[in-house]
């Protein structure tokens, strides 16, 4: 197996959340779109993946288990609540909150950490992008595992795997809304996602009236394509102004938000733009090259409409879904002004 055939595994097993997790992680078949934190006695329960979350009290031991959680925990104030930050090989944090996490015990390089070492930092809250990084038969924590020692569990309201075919942008606002009542900082949440949705709005405003332009979002594994047509990514273009060819409603995608399609097939539709998430820099110029020489005459390529993407950005439950918004309509209406 190539090196991007093992990052796109990976990719599609952490964004999915994974089959076998959603048995294993006792997420129930339902999620309440928005998350509702519930006061019982003194404790706070607030339903995650259609099952809740007991917060006894404000952790002071949290792990974010994907470089996106760890920067919201950061932006939230919450870095001397850290005391763990996984996949950190997976995604550079920010440049301006780097330095916060900068004596955070890193306990995963690409992977989530084993159950062993997870426990070993002592958490009582942990914070995963999707189901997948509770996965028992991987090595992972498993949330009845965590739960047996004591440690409060919570996924990105997007990654849940009921979740997963069509998540929202939206979602982050539930997930932050529910780590402002976990952690006792309100205010904070309420300015983030005052900030996200002004950005959104932002986006919204500069595109309206616009015709919109032909959209196909993809993956490119060597000379492998995969087509995107639900979940939060489908709800990214959406937001960022696209007429996107493939969509929820397509049998492809009934059950999984991906399916592998063929060149001719993607040639046929003649897209004006492709959308493309990549993992670092070698990975975007090994598709641009392979779109470049395999689709010469197709109008997103003849255009210059090749639009790269961080495959973190696409992650549920993270601020990149919605500055990625941005980055796409500016890419596709390259005239609008957006401030």
């Amino acid at each position: 197996m190539t090196q991007h055939s093992l990052r796109l595994a990976r990719l599609m097993m952490a964004i999915a959340g994974g089959l076998g997790a959603l048995a294993l992680t006792a997420c129930g078949s339902a999620v309440a779109p928005q998350g509702a934190a519930t006061p019982t006695g003194d404790a706070l329960v607030i339903e995650n993946c259609g099952a809740p979350v007991t917060i006894t009290h404000v952790p002071t031991a949290a792990v974010g288990l994907h470089p996106s959680q760890t920067e919201l925990l950061l932006r939230l104030g919450l870095a001397d609540h850290l005391v763990g930050q996984a996949q950190a090989t997976v995604q550079e944090l920010p440049a301006d909150v780097a330095p916060l996490a900068a004596d955070v015990p890193v306990i995963g390089g690409e992977a989530p950490p084993s159950r062993e070492d997870l426990l070993a930092v002592h958490p009582d809250f942990v914070y995963a992008p999707t189901t997948y990084e509770f996965t028992a038969e991987q090595g992972f924590a498993s949330i009845e595992q965590l739960t047996e020692a004591g440690v409060a569990a919570y996924t990105a309201t997007g990654g849940c795997f009921s979740r997963r075919m069509d998540g929202t942008v939206d979602d982050l606002f539930v997930d932050l809304n529910n780590l402002g009542e976990i952690f006792d900082v309100q205010d904070e949440a309420a300015a983030l996602i005052a900030d996200a949705k002004a950005q959104l709005s932002a986006v919204d405003t500069a595109i309206q009236g616009r015709t919109k332009p032909r959209v196909a979002q993809i993956y490119v594994d060597g000379t492998t394509l995969s087509a995107i047509g639900a979940g939060v990514e489908y709800d990214i273009l959406r937001h960022a102004g696209a007429d996107t060819i493939y969509t929820p409603e397509d049998p492809q995608f009934a059950d999984f938000f991906a399916a592998e399609i063929t060149p001719e097939s993607l040639a046929a539709q003649a897209p004006d733009a492709l959308v493309f998430a990549v993992t670092d820099p070698a990975h975007e110029q090994a598709a641009r090259a392979y779109l470049t020489a395999t689709f010469p005459d197709m109008p997103a390529v003849r255009d210059g409409r090749l639009i790269a993407v961080s495959s973190s950005d696409m992650f549920p439950g993270t601020l990149g879904n919605v500055s990625v918004v941005r980055q796409i309509a500016e890419a596709l209406y390259p005239d609008a002004s957006f401030d």
